[in-house]
């Protein structure tokens, strides 16, 4: 049941506007090693996976087109490898809105055929040389040269329609992008193909694959666990359940979202980007 919002071009002309006149000086790039060879990194926008090859590097994401050079020097105090490869979880713009500027300088762009597709398609397309260069259809694996690999995994729509888990197998890490917001509620984007029920049903797999030693790099928050994700999964489950059974009941949006179906978790998870109306709003309108 998706109904398209139709203030959200606006929306995100205005956010789009928003960041590319917004003041980066301010922003410092950091990392934290989860293992012998995968980092994350923090800025501004999406975490930022790293994985050091025998003789590349390789970048999960890149934020914001501004902090380029930041996202690079901070990469060069880990490693001497040239980062030759850029993945992308989704096609947001705080998760690929460094592809241009990294393309420019010789990485080769990959990610899901629905990232590129939105990229060109969009009202205003993205520069060309922020598109993917390089598309899969379900899966795909990069074998790092040093006897590691990183496995691609098109997951069902939920955050959009080309999310992509990029899982470490022997370093037992995992990059979720936009299908974890640790910690707080996640945005689902309704007009790109976003989907309560795919969400669900992705983190659900994710339990199943990873176990208590796993380090999941969420699309925003700090590095989390198989717990952290476990009750993640929980809230979400427990909040469709509720709004199902209010509009089930005939309950209009407006109705559910004064019934403070979510008040056990508002003031942990309500508190970002998106608050109780908005999730009480994605679930209302995407849930079958």
């Amino acid at each position: 049941m998706r109904k398209i919002r139709p203030f959200l071009f606006v929306f995100f002309i205005c956010m789009s506007l928003t960041f590319a006149q917004r003041d980066f000086s301010d922003v410092a790039i950091t990392s934290e090693k989860l293992t012998e060879n995968v980092y994350v990194l923090f800025g501004a926008g999406g975490n930022i996976g790293l994985a050091v090859g025998e003789d590349a590097a390789y970048l999960i994401d890149d934020q914001f087109g501004p902090l380029t050079e930041k996202i690079v020097a901070h990469v060069q105090t880990i490693t001497d490898k040239p980062i030759n490869f850029v993945l992308n979880t989704h096609v947001h713009g705080d998760h690929t809105g460094g592809n241009e500027n990294l393309a420019n300088a010789g990485a080769m762009i990959i990610a899901h055929e629905n990232v590129r597709k939105r990229m060109v398609e969009a009202d205003e397309p993205r520069s060309q040389e922020a598109w993917p260069v390089v598309t899969f259809n379900h899966k795909m694996t990069l074998y790092l040269d040093n006897g590691k690999s990183v496995h691609a995994m098109h997951v069902n729509p939920a955050h959009t329609d080309g999310d992509t888990y990029y899982y470490f197998p022997q370093d037992n890490v995992i990059h979720m992008g936009d299908n974890f917001f640790s910690g707080r509620y996640p945005y689902i984007d309704l007009d790109s193909g976003g989907d309560i029920d795919g969400l669900i049903s992705n983190t659900t797999m994710a339990l199943e694959l990873i176990d208590e030693e796993t380090k999941i790099i969420p699309g925003h928050g700090s590095v989390s666990s198989k717990t952290d994700l476990k009750e993640y999964t929980d809230i979400l489950t427990t909040l469709r359940e509720r709004i199902i059974a209010a509009r089930s009941d005939g309950k209009s949006l407006e109705e559910v979202q004064k019934m403070g179906i979510s008040k056990e978790w508002d003031e942990t998870h309500g508190q970002g980007f998106i608050n109780a109306d908005r999730i009480v709003e994605f679930i209302y309108k995407s849930a079958d």
